[in-house]
């Protein structure tokens, strides 16, 4: 699909409001890879429909901010990840088991117990709402295979491998679905990539390539540093970055505002689109739209226009809604303050 000159878009979430979740939990805990019901200030019973209403609300602010290409904030899920891959047969959380986090930490995980199946659509009504809701273009992101295989404590394959393989069966059967449903973009989210490479290396591009098989829209791989709240000093490069030049998907989404990355990088990059961050999410001081068209057009000394997506480093969970909104229209006016240029030049 054709989605103009340099359009701008969203990694995945928005900032839940406060009267849904408990945020002082939800900054204390972080990304959950186990189910966190407890950060729901909303009943069970009328749980669905609140999210319905915070959804909506996501949906609508992305617009007022000219977003090109929306998501639906992720306002549904309590983390990223947990959602779709405690939803699959074959995966228990009562009692969690225990993996490494990307900084070598003991965190509660699932356990694979039995062998992994999608036994039903995870995200299908979601992506049904959000296509609803707006008549932009609609991104809806999945956990991707490699990274719920590194978050999972496996008890049945033996292999990570194997675990990876089985995990792409569950999300190329929701990947389809999701695009059946009317999305534009489907993006997987894969960024412990970067924390593994080795192991990327590995595995993770024939996890991803048969994650992806008959797709039939955009697809997008994101990979980052982790969330800035509680990764702060982040690298000034990647680990695991031109690899993906050979990965199935068509787009390459990046974080290089916080990390200060040398965009030179994307010159490694020459088969995809790349969706490069320009917005940080380690305060809540919006960035000016000059700022933003400086960092675009340090992008295009790299990559053409052609193949440049604008959108923030990473989601935007953990800040607050108002700045989210702050920084959204900066990048949106800065963003269009180059396409103004660019097409003078033509």
């Amino acid at each position: 699909m054709d989605f103009g000159l340099l359009p701008t878009t969203v990694v995945g979430s928005w900032p839940q409001p406060d009267w849904l979740v408990n945020r002082d939990v939800v900054l204390r805990i972080g990304p959950p890879r186990v189910r966190a019901r407890h950060i729901w200030r909303i009943a069970e019973p009328q749980l669905e429909s609140a999210q319905d209403d915070a959804t909506l609300a996501a949906i609508r602010e992305m617009e007022r901010c000219g977003v090109d290409i929306l998501t639906d904030g992720e306002i549904r899920r309590e983390s990223y990840s947990n959602r779709f891959a405690t939803a699959l047969d074959g995966i228990s959380d009562d009692p969690p088991g225990v993996t490494l986090s990307r900084i070598g930490k003991s965190i509660p995980a699932p356990r694979i117990v039995g062998p992994i199946r999608r036994t039903r659509p995870i995200l299908l009504r979601d992506m049904k709402f959000l296509r609803a809701a707006t008549d932009r273009a609609v991104k809806i992101t999945v956990p991707g295979p490699f990274t719920m295989t590194m978050q999972s404590q496996d008890l049945h394959y033996g292999s990570r491998e194997k675990a990876a393989m089985a995990y792409a069966d569950a999300v190329n059967a929701e990947v389809l679905d999701l695009f059946a449903a009317g999305a534009n973009v489907v993006q997987l989210d894969e960024p412990w990539m970067q924390a593994f490479p080795e192991e990327a290396r590995a595995f993770a591009l024939p996890a991803i390539a048969r994650a992806l098989d008959g797709a039939t829209g955009t697809t997008a791989i994101h990979l980052c540093f982790g969330y800035a709240n509680s990764v702060k000093d982040k690298p000034s490069g990647y680990s695991f970055l031109p690899e993906l030049n050979g990965a199935a998907a068509q787009q390459i989404s990046i974080e290089a505002a916080q990390p200060d990355l040398d965009l030179s990088v994307l010159e490694r990059l020459p088969a995809k689109q790349v969706i490069v961050g320009v917005i940080s999410m380690n305060n809540e001081v919006a960035e000016t739209p000059n700022l933003v068209a400086d960092r675009v057009r340090v992008a295009l000394k790299h990559i053409p226009a052609e193949r440049l997506v604008v959108a923030p480093d990473c989601g935007m969970k953990y800040i607050s809604r108002a700045a989210a909104a702050a920084k959204l229209t900066a990048m949106v006016q800065g963003t269009e303050t180059v396409r103004r240029e660019l097409r003078a030049q033509r």
